[in-house]
């Protein structure tokens, strides 16, 4: 059980990591068009994949917190 816990939490692990990446990278493509010095909006599309990766860092972190808290029940 311990190992499949540590597995789970791995994996979460992984998730909350790759989805740090792809924001980063989501967040470089942004800069990269800022830098431009053009006066126009980034695509919606450079926009909604940041707003995507966004949110999936939002939830890999909530799961894995989710994860870790089912883990370690608070002490009374």
């Amino acid at each position: 059980m311990k190992e499949n816990t540590a597995s789970a939490e791995a994996s979460a692990l992984e998730r909350v990591v790759s989805a740090a990446h792809e924001v980063q990278a989501a967040s470089l493509r942004l800069e990269a068009h800022c830098a431009q010095g053009l006066d126009e909006q980034p695509s919606t599309l450079e926009l909604a994949r940041f707003a995507a990766a966004m949110q999936e860092l939002k939830d890999a972190r909530e799961a894995f917190d989710a994860l870790v808290a089912k883990k370690d029940p608070p002490s009374s």
